[in-house]
C-alpha cells in the first residue's frame, strides 16, 4: 500500500490558495509553464553545528581517559571539545549557568550542576548528547560538588553548610547527610558559611575533607560519622588541594597565603607562604594581595611538585592583567593571559589520586579564550589551539557563506595562510585528542568568510561540519594610522574602529574581492601567489552627494562622448568653474569640510605578502561639510572588470582595469522619463507646464510626446510655460553643475544642485521648491533631497548595518520626506534585455532600492584585450523593472527552463605572473546563451523585497507570479539558493520564521517558526548559501550552522563526530609488597554499605525532586549501538575483572608468604629456646 504523505497534499493546497498568483502575460501559453522539481518532502530545518569560543564560560571539566574537554557557560550551554574538528554543543532547557561539571571518567557520562539547584546527567555514548536524569533540590542551594574516581556516589555541598549523597546510577538521594553542626565543633558559635570544598583523602575513601568558606577545614570519618580532625584558619578559603599521598593538603585564602596542614597536625598550619607578597624584613607578617582563588598540588616521581594557582596578586598591582602563577621547586613562573582566568585544571598522566600525578600541561579557560601551557618545556609554551575560536578576536560586522565552491580555493587559501601562522608554539602533540570524526558522505568545499571591527576579514574552511582557519586579510593596513588621540583625524564618521567592514562582495571563480568600510570606503583585492611590493596604492576619490533640483539644465543636442574621470578625480567634475562656496556645513573659522576622505591612504611603499593585494582604493569624501553616507550596498564583476556602490546618496560605478570613475547619480536620476512608479500625483494647488526644451527624447518618435504628458491628467502638455519668467528667476539663484555621462544619460537626466543662500531661507525655500518639483512631469523631478539624519555607528557591534534591514515602505507613500531617502539596497550583474524591445542579450546591471524598485542599467563594454583598456565603457539607464513593496533584497536570472544563471565571471588568474599565462587563462566572459525570438520570453528575473516576491518575465517584462511573503513581519535576509538539481528562494523573516520557494511559481515549501529577532547580530550576519545551509552569529563568540535540508537532516547523524571511544582505563598504582602487607596503601571503601537504602535509608522526599531526561531511551540504544562497541564494553569489562582478580591473587600471595615467613620465625624461635632451662631465659 502506498504511504500517505500530507505534505504533498498541502503542496497541492498552497499551488491552489496560496497568494502566490499567476498574472502572465496574455502571449504565454499553458505549456509553456516550467516543471518544477523541489517538493515540501526536500526541505527540513535543523541545527547542525555550533562553532567558536564559549560565549561567557562558567566551568569545565577534562576526562583524563578519554580526552575530553568540557565548558559550561553563563546561559547553560555545554561545549564539548576533543580532538581537531570533534565538537558538540547541548544545552540546558532552564538556561540556567554551568556553575560545575563532573566527568565520570571513562564512562561516556557527565555530571553538570546548576544555578538553579539542579543536577543533570549527561549520556556522551551518543553523537547528539542526552539529559538521562535529573534532580532538583528544593530547600537548598547547591555549591560544590565532588565525585570520587571509580564511584557511583555523588557528594553535594550546600549553601547552609550540609552534604547529601546522590547515587548517579539512578540519581536518587541517600539518606546519608553530613550536617554542618556535626562537623564542626560545638562551641563555635557561627554559622561556618556554605562549603567550598569536597575532597576523599587519596590513601582512605572513608576519610572526606571538608572545606568551609569560613575558614574551617574538617576531615569526616564516613564510617563512624564524626570528624577526626578540625583545621581552623582566620581567612576565608577558596580552594583546597591535596598531595597524593593523603599527608597534606593545602588551601588558598582570601588574603593572598596557601597554608599547607599535616593531616595529624591541626593546630597550626606546617607552612604559610604568600606566592606574590612582600616580604617584611622585621619579620612581621608580609601585607595581604589578592584572593588565591584555585590552588592545585600535583607531584612528579622524577622531580619537585608543582603547584599552580590563579590569582594572588599584590593589590599594588593596579591595571595587571590577570594571571597564572607555576610555582615548581625554586622557580615561579608568572604567566600573563589576555582575559581574566575563569577556571583552570592541570592535565596528569593518571586518573588516580593515590599516585604520582605527573602533570604534563594546563588548560587554563579565560572569559574569552582558552589557552594550554606545556609544563613540561623550558619556559612554558602554549599549544598551538586547534579549534576555530578566534572568530571574535576582533568582533565580527558581517558574514558571508558560500557552499559548493571551486575544488581548488581552500588549498589555495590553505597555502597563502600557513606562512601567517605564529611561531613559539609547544612541539608536543594537542593534548585535548579525544573523539573520533564524523564519517558523513556529503563532501563539498564550504567557505565561510567574516569581517571585523578592525578591518580584518577571515576565510574559513567550513567543510564537512568542521570549520578551520584558512587565511587572515587586514585591511588597515591600506590606511595610515593614528599614533595617539591627538592625531586623529578629525574627518572620522565613527569614534571608534574606523576599518570595520561593513559589507564585501566575493567571486570565488575568479577571487575577485571588494569591501566596505565604515568609514566610506571601498577596497578591491586580486589574489595572487607571489609578493610584490606596491610603491603607490591607487587611489580614486568619489564625490557622492544628494541634492535638490527643481529644473533642468539639458545638454546641447548632438552626439556627445563621455568623459570619464582620471584617477583620482572628483565624481563631479566643474566644466567652467571651480564649486561656489557650500552654504550648509559648519561655520567655523577653517570653513567647512569639503573633498576631504574620512581616511588617509598610505604614502610609503606597500609590501603585499601572497595573497589578496590591493587593486584600488575608492573613498567617499566630504561634501560642503557634510560627511559621505556609508556603503550600503556593493557588487563586483570580474568578467565586466566593474564594481558598483550604493547608498543613500545614490549609487557609482567604477572600472578598476581603467581605474575610472563611470557613472555616479542620485537614485532618482535612474528612473525613466516614463516610469510613474517613483513620482506622486502633482500638487492640484497649481498647474506648472514644463517648457519646450524639457521635451528632448531619443527613445523613439512617441516616447517624447508621452514624456510631455503630465502624470495625472494624461494629456499633452503644451510646450509653452506662463512660468518661465519664475524659473528664470529662480536659475539666476542656481549655480549649475554638469555630470557627464553617455548620450541616453544625458538626454534622460539634468545635472543641476541646489544652494540655499541663507540658513534662515532654507524652511520657505524648501517648501517653495518642493512645490514646483511636484508641479513638474514625472521624468523632470529628478534628484533627491540631501538627507539630514544619518546614522550612528558608534556602537558598532549592535548596529552596523542597520540601514541594510530597514523596514519596509509602502509604494503610495506620499512623504516627499520618504521619497528623498530612497537608497540603493542591492545589485546583480547579468547577461540580460535591458530594454522591452531588445532581443539581444547585452551586459546589464539590475539595481534594486529600499522603496522596492528594480532599476535596469545597461553596460556596453569593449573588446577585450587592450582595447577594454583604453576604450571607455559606456552606460546608460533604462528605467524601471519592476516594483515591490518593502526594499529590495536579492535579484537572479533564470534561463527559460528555470535554471538559475549565474553571473558572468573571469576565471582566476596570476595578476603577476607572465603575459602568456595571463592569456591562457583569461577570457573576458563566458558566450552569451542564444536571443529571445521575437514575442516570447527567454528569461525569468526573481525578486525579493521585504514584503514579496516576484517573477518577472524578459524581455517583455511582465509580471508572471507574485507572492506577498509576511504582512505582519519584514524579511531580514533573503537568497536565491540552488539545492537538489533546482533553486528556490530561502527567507529570514523578523518573527523569526524561516520559508523557502520554488521557483518560478515562488510557490510555498518550507515555513519554520525558527529563531525570533532577538538582537541585531542575527539580523547582521544570517545567510542562506547553497545545498540547504545557512548560518548566522548566535553569540558575539560563536557561529550557529543550520540546514533546511532533509537529505543534510537525514545523514547528520552520519556527519556528526563522535565523543565517546572504548578505551582501557589505566592499571592502579601498584602498591608494593611492604605496604600491602603492612596496610600502608590505599584503603578502598564500600560506598553501598554505608550509603545505600538499607544502611542510610531514604532521604526527604521534599528535599530534591527526580526529573526523568529526555534522552533516557536514547541513551539506552547510545549505550548499546552497535556490536563493536558492545564487545568492546565486554572486554573492558573483563579486564577490569582480570585486574580486580589479579589484585586478590596478589594479597593471597602476599597473606600466604606472611604465614610461612611467620611459621618459619616460630619454628626457629621454639629450636632456639627447646634445650634451655627457665633460669637460662
Amino acid at each position: 500500500m502506498k504511504k500517505f504523505n500530507i505534505r504533498k497534499v498541502l503542496d497541492g493546497l498552497t499551488a491552489v490558495s496560496s497568494s502566490s498568483s499567476a498574472t502572465a502575460q496574455p502571449g504565454t501559453r499553458e505549456n509553456d509553464v516550467i516543471q518544477e522539481t523541489l517538493q515540501s518532502e526536500h526541505f527540513q530545518l535543523c541545527k547542525t553545528v555550533r562553532h567558536g569560543f564559549p560565549h561567557q564560560p562558567s566551568s569545565m571539566a577534562f576526562d583524563p581517559v578519554q580526552k575530553i574537554l568540557a565548558v559550561g557557560t553563563q546561559s547553560g550551554a555545554l561545549r564539548l571539545f576533543g580532538r581537531a574538528g570533534v565538537e558538540c554543543y547541548c544545552q540546558h532547557e532552564s538556561g540556567a549557568a554551568v556553575i560545575q561539571l563532573q566527568f565520570l571518567i571513562n564512562e561516556g557520562a557527565l555530571v553538570s550542576a546548576l544555578a538553579d539547584d539542579s543536577i543533570h546527567l549527561w549520556n556522551l555514548r551518543q553523537k547528539l548528547p542526552a539529559i538521562l536524569h535529573s534532580l532538583k533540590f528544593n530547600r537548598e542551594r547547591i555549591t560544590y560538588c565532588h565525585l570520587p574516581f571509580q564511584s557511583k556516589w555523588l557528594y553535594i555541598g550546600t549553601e547552609r553548610g550540609n552534604i547529601h549523597i546522590v547515587n548517579v546510577e539512578s540519581f536518587t538521594l541517600s539518606g546519608y547527610v553530613i550536617m554542618w553542626n556535626k562537623a564542626i565543633e560545638l562551641s563555635t558559635k557561627t554559622h561556618p558559611g556554605p562549603v567550598v570544598h569536597i575532597s576523599d583523602n587519596p590513601m582512605d575513601e572513608g576519610k572526606l575533607l571538608i572545606g568551609f568558606e569560613c575558614g574551617i577545614v574538617v576531615l569526616w570519618d564516613l564510617k563512624s560519622k564524626k570528624a577526626d580532625y578540625r583545621y581552623n584558619y582566620d581567612e576565608a578559603i577558596h580552594s583546597v588541594a591535596w598531595h597524593h599521598e593523603g599527608k597534606q593538603f593545602v588551601c588558598s585564602h582570601s588574603d593572598g597565603t596557601l597554608t599547607t596542614w599535616n593531616v595529624r597536625a591541626p593546630a597550626k598550619p606546617a607552612q604559610t607562604i604568600t606566592p606574590h607578597g612582600k616580604q617584611p624584613k622585621d619579620g612581621k607578617k608580609p601585607e595581604p594581595c589578592k584572593p588565591i582563588l584555585k590552588v592545585e598540588y600535583k607531584t612528579t616521581r622524577a622531580g619537585d611538585p608543582f603547584m599552580v594557582l590563579s590569582g594572588g596578586l599584590s593589590y599594588d598591582t593596579v591595571g595587571r592583567r590577570a594571571c597564572l602563577t607555576v610555582m615548581h621547586g625554586k622557580s615561579t613562573a608568572v604567566l600573563e593571559m589576555d582575559y581574566p582566568i575563569v577556571d583552570f585544571l592541570t592535565l596528569c598522566e593518571t586518573p588516580y589520586p593515590n599516585d604520582f600525578q605527573e602533570p604534563y600541561a594546563v588548560v587554563v579557560l579565560l572569559e574569552k579564550d582558552l589557552v594550554v601551557i606545556d609544563l613540561g618545556q623550558i619556559g612554558y609554551p602554549i599549544f598551538e589551539n586547534p579549534y576555530p575560536l578566534t572568530i571574535h578576536e576582533s568582533p565580527v560586522t558581517c558574514c558571508e557563506y558560500f557552499a559548493d565552491c571551486p575544488a581548488e580555493l581552500i588549498p589555495a587559501l590553505y597555502s597563502v595562510g600557513s606562512r601567517q601562522k605564529r611561531q613559539g608554539y609547544s612541539k608536543k602533540e594537542w593534548p585535548i585528542s579525544g573523539g573520533n570524526w564524523g564519517q558523513g558522505t556529503q563532501s563539498y568545499p564550504e567557505i565561510i568568510i567574516t569581517g571585523h571591527a578592525d578591518g580584518s576579514i577571515k576565510f574559513w574552511d567550513a567543510s564537512a561540519l568542521m570549520l578551520q582557519v584558512l587565511y587572515k586579510l587586514k585591511t588597515a593596513k591600506v590606511f595610515e594610522r593614528a599614533r595617539g588621540k591627538e592625531e586623529k583625524p578629525s574627518t572620522d564618521i565613527v569614534e571608534e574602529d574606523p576599518f570595520a567592514i561593513q559589507t564585501l562582495s566575493w567571486c570565488p571563480e575568479s577571487r575577485m574581492l571588494c569591501v566596505a568600510g565604515v568609514s566610506a570606503h571601498v577596497i578591491i583585492y586580486r589574489f595572487s601567489k607571489q609578493e610584490v611590493t606596491t610603491e603607490v596604492v591607487q587611489l580614486l576619490e568619489v564625490r557622492m552627494q544628494c541634492e535638490l533640483s527643481d529644473v533642468d539644465s539639458p545638454d546641447p543636442g548632438g552626439d556627445q562622448t563621455p568623459t570619464l574621470p582620471t584617477p583620482g578625480a572628483s565624481s563631479s567634475p566643474q566644466e567652467n568653474e571651480a564649486p561656489t562656496h557650500p552654504s550648509t556645513g559648519s561655520n567655523s573659522t577653517d570653513g567647512p569640510r569639503d573633498n576631504i576622505p574620512c581616511l588617509q591612504v598610505r604614502s610609503s611603499p606597500l609590501k603585499q605578502s601572497p595573497g589578496y593585494q590591493v587593486e584600488l582604493v575608492i573613498q567617499l569624501v566630504w561634501v560642503s561639510g557634510e560627511p559621505p553616507q556609508q556603503i550600503t550596498s556593493l557588487a563586483v564583476n570580474s568578467s565586466y572588470g566593474l564594481v558598483v556602490f550604493g547608498n543613500s546618496s545614490g549609487l557609482a560605478v567604477v572600472d578598476y582595469l581603467q581605474k575610472t570613475l563611470l557613472l555616479n547619480m542620485g537614485t532618482t536620476e535612474l528612473y525613466s522619463p516614463s516610469d510613474p512608479y517613483p513620482r506622486q500625483p502633482r500638487s492640484p494647488r497649481k498647474a506648472r507646464q514644463p517648457s519646450a526644451a524639457l521635451c528632448d527624447s531619443n527613445d523613439g518618435s512617441n516616447a517624447s510626446e508621452d514624456r510631455c504628458k503630465s502624470p495625472t491628467s494624461g494629456t499633452p502638455s503644451p510646450c509653452n510655460s506662463d512660468d518661465e519668467p519664475k524659473q528664470q528667476n529662480f536659475i539666476e539663484r542656481v549655480k549649475s553643475k554638469s555630470r557627464r555621462f553617455s548620450k541616453t544619460v544625458a538626454n534622460d537626466f539634468a545635472r543641476m544642485s541646489w544652494k540655499i543662500s541663507s540658513p534662515t531661507e532654507q524652511k520657505t525655500d524648501m517648501e517653495e521648491r518642493v512645490r514646483r518639483r511636484r508641479s513638474l512631469p514625472s521624468s523632470k523631478r529628478f534628484c533627491c533631497m540631501r538627507r539630514d539624519v544619518r546614522r550612528s555607528v558608534s556602537a558598532l557591534n549592535s548596529n552596523a548595518k542597520d540601514n541594510s534591514f530597514s523596514r519596509s515602505r509602502s509604494s503610495s507613500v506620499t512623504s516627499i520626506d520618504r521619497e528623498s531617502r530612497e537608497a540603493i539596497s542591492s545589485f546583480h550583474f547579468c547577461e540580460s534585455f535591458p530594454r522591452k524591445t531588445e532581443n539581444l542579450l547585452s551586459p546589464s546591471l539590475l539595481v534594486g532600492t529600499t522603496q522596492g524598485s528594480v532599476l535596469v542599467v545597461a553596460l556596453s563594454l569593449p573588446p577585450s584585450g587592450d582595447q577594454r583598456l583604453q576604450q571607455p565603457v559606456s552606460i546608460s539607464s533604462c528605467g524601471t523593472l519592476v516594483r515591490l513593496k518593502g526594499g529590495v533584497l536579492t535579484m537572479a536570472l533564470l534561463d527559460a527552463t528555470g535554471a538559475l544563471l549565474p553571473p558572468p565571471y573571469e576565471p582566476w588568474y596570476d595578476p603577476n605572473a607572465s603575459d602568456e599565462e595571463k592569456e591562457k587563462s583569461r577570457r573576458r566572459r563566458p558566450a552569451s546563451p542564444p536571443s529571445s525570438q521575437e514575442g516570447q520570453d527567454s528569461q525569468y528575473a526573481v525578486v525579493c523585497s521585504e514584503k514579496q516576491a516576484k517573477v518577472v518575465a524578459l524581455p517583455s517584462q511582465a509580471d508572471i507570479y507574485k507572492h506577498n511573503i509576511t504582512e505582519s513581519s519584514f524579511v531580514l535576509r533573503a537568497d536565491v539558493v540552488q539545492m537538489a538539481g533546482a533553486s528556490c528562494i530561502a527567507c529570514f523573516c523578523a518573527n523569526g520564521h524561516i520559508m523557502t520557494l520554488s521557483l518560478p511559481s515562488l510557490r510555498p515549501l518550507l515555513d519554520v517558526n525558527y529563531l525570533p529577532l532577538t538582537d541585531m547580530r542575527i539580523a547582521r550576519t544570517f545567510c542562506f548559501s547553497n545545498l540547504g545551509q545557512a548560518l548566522y552569529l548566535t553569540s558575539p563568540t560563536e557561529i550557529q550552522r543550520i540546514t533546511y535540508s532533509q537529505e543534510t537532516c537525514d545523514n547528520l547523524q552520519e556527519m556528526l563526530s563522535e565523543l565517546f571511544t572504548p578505551v582501557e582505563t589505566p592499571e592502579a598504582p601498584n602498591r608494593g609488597f611492604f605496604k600491602g602487607l603492612f596496610g600502608g596503601g590505599a584503603q578502598s571503601l564500600d560506598r553501598e554499605d554505608l550509603f545505600g537504602e538499607m544502611a542510610a535509608g531514604k532521604a526527604s522526599r521534599s528535599l530534591a525532586q527526580h526529573i526523568p531526561g529526555p534522552g533516557g531511551m536514547e541513551g539506552m540504544k547510545g549505550a548499546a549501538s552497535g556490536v563493536v562497541g558492545e564487545l568492546a564494553r565486554a572486554r573492558i569489562a573483563l579486564d577490569e575483572r582480570g585486574q580486580k582478580l589479579g589484585e586478590l591473587e596478589e594479597r593471597t600471595a602476599a597473606m600466604m608468604a606472611s604465614a610461612d615467613s611467620f611459621s618459619k620465625h616460630a619454628h626457629d624461635m621454639m629450636l632456639k629456646y627447646k634445650d634451655k632451662k627457665w633460669y637460662q631465659l
